[in-house]
């Protein structure tokens, strides 16, 4: 009896040893398959959109508009800037001959 003991005892270890072998196995085939999802890329869910030419000619106007503000805005400044100057000029004019006694 002691012999079937002994290959009882035999079998008990090896299916001890087979199970932590077996567990490590799944543990890493659960490790490739969580790696696996997480670095899998998502399809692409998005469609591309129709062209819309109502949105471009909005979008053109707004720009066209933008500008011809910005351009006027350069041709008052740039009118203030000359008549500055003029009356600078004349007023360093008047002063000079105010100066000279005349």
């Amino acid at each position: 009896m002691s012999e079937a003991l002994q290959k009882a005892e035999a079998a008990a270890r090896e299916a001890a040893a087979n199970t932590v072998d077996v567990t490590a196995i799944v543990a890493a085939v659960l490790a490739t398959q969580a790696a696996q999802q997480q670095t899998a890329p998502a399809p692409a869910t998005s469609a591309r959109q129709e062209f819309d030419a109502k949105k471009w000619v909005v979008i053109g106007g707004v720009v066209v508009s933008v500008g011809l503000v910005a351009a006027l805005f350069a041709v008052a400044v740039a009118i203030g800037a000359v008549s500055v100057g003029i009356l600078a000029l004349v007023l360093w004019s008047i002063w000079r001959d105010v100066q000279r006694g005349r």
